[in-house]
């Protein structure tokens, strides 16, 4: 489309009476060039037949002798302008290009474990969280088709059995916290119901600066320790039982607005050690668990006590095993973070950037005023890549009642 505005109406008529004008006065002129050629002829056969230039008078102006005269120039100036025209409108539009806007980076959070990098965190990883013998079935970032690659958060996380209201995660944005462990699903959470927990509280949450750790409290180990967990034993059929809460995992994640790529915990609580037939069905549950959760795009995590299903794991990461989970988060309460040097594990297993150590559990924490019951953790993992609209997110969020977290 052009960009030059057309003539109006009455510009046009202008134009067309004084190109009449014009050529009533030099009849001869059908167009520019040829009515500056005849200009020329004229003034060159007046000098051959005339032996003196005749003065004009003082008031009449002075024309040079070699330019058209006014007429000429009008209708130049007419037919130059058509001719622009015309070029300008077989001219393409320019091409639009989109350009992308960057993402928010995560704010970053002192942390006395791993050191965190300088300045916020990146808000995307170019690298896989994966461990030996654990690969992480996401593409290459670059690759068509390809998911995108897992975001990660280097620094200290809270976890809290429900969900705090958006007013207490406002407030504890003062605190050396940076991500916040959210139980998102399953029949086992000691809290499943989560009032707070909605598509507007992750991206009001993330918006916030909050990066988010969604765990999942499915079916747990037939000789869990804890008596309230034992009624959600796996059953008979481990493998299928894995596949189901796998598919459901991916389901109440989508639904919250976490989107591909985004690690999901896997919670089984401590169980008794050295079960050898409890142990054998623990595995076969996650590591269905696992594929399903591969399979439909997102990273599979696991959180466990550092000796019982951590130990476990371990040992099938040294065998071999295959459909490990890609991030390691274990639970040792020695009130300091141990993040790289966990006994049970190898150095290099489940590194880099796929470890979280909770390193102590069912302390109070006041900040802004408000009280909530946590477990500390110390983190270089990957966090929720947060998908929910913009528009969910709460511009002023409304004060609500804050419940008492308790450890599930």
């Amino acid at each position: 489309m052009s960009t030059r505005t057309p003539p109006t109406p009455e510009a046009a008529s202008a134009s067309e009476a004084a190109s009449a004008s014009e050529a009533a006065s030099a009849p001869e002129a059908a167009s520019a060039p040829e009515a500056a050629s005849a200009s020329q002829a004229a003034s060159a056969s007046a000098s051959a037949s005339t032996p003196a230039l005749v003065p004009a008078p003082p008031s009449a102006p002075v024309r040079p002798r070699s330019a058209p005269p006014p007429g000429a120039r009008a209708v130049v100036a007419v037919v130059m302008a058509a001719l622009a025209g015309t070029v300008l409108l077989d001219v393409p539009p320019p091409a639009t290009t989109r350009t992308e806007r960057p993402p928010v980076a995560a704010r970053p959070a002192s942390d006395t474990g791993p050191v965190p990098a300088p300045g916020p965190a990146p808000a995307t990883a170019t690298r896989s969280a994966a461990g030996p013998g654990s690969p992480v079935p996401l593409g290459s970032p670059g690759s068509p088709g390809a998911p995108a690659a897992p975001v990660l958060f280097s620094g200290k996380a809270f976890d809290t059995c429900e969900a705090p209201s958006l007013t207490v995660m406002r407030a504890w944005r003062g605190s050396p916290y940076g991500a916040v462990g959210i139980y998102f699903g399953g029949r086992g959470r000691g809290c499943p119901v989560q009032k707070e927990l909605t598509p507007a509280w992750v991206a009001s949450a993330h918006a916030m600066g909050w990066r988010l750790l969604p765990l999942f409290v499915g079916s747990q180990a037939p000789c869990v320790d804890s008596l309230a967990k034992r009624r959600f034993a796996i059953g008979s059929d481990p493998t299928g039982q894995g596949t189901k809460e796998g598919g459901d995992a991916v389901r109440a994640a989508s639904a919250l607005g976490i989107g591909t790529s985004s690690p999901l915990y896997l919670d089984i609580e401590a169980y008794r050690r050295g079960d050898t037939a409890c142990a054998a069905t623990t595995l076969a549950f996650v590591r269905a668990w696992n594929r399903e959760v591969r399979r439909l795009g997102y990273l599979p995590g696991f959180y466990s006590s550092a000796d019982t299903g951590v130990r476990d794991l371990e040992a099938q990461r040294r065998a071999g095993t295959k459909d490990l989970p890609g991030v390691m988060w274990f639970a040792r309460w020695r009130g300091q973070p141990a993040l790289l040097t966990e006994s049970v594990l190898h150095p290099e297993a489940w590194t880099p950037h796929a470890r979280i150590h909770q390193y102590a559990g069912n302390v109070t924490e006041t900040y802004g005023g408000h009280t909530v019951a946590i477990d500390r953790n110390a983190m270089d993992a990957p966090v929720a890549r947060v998908t929910a609209p913009a528009r969910f997110a709460a511009r002023v969020p409304v004060p609500l009642s804050f419940v008492g977290s308790r450890r599930p």
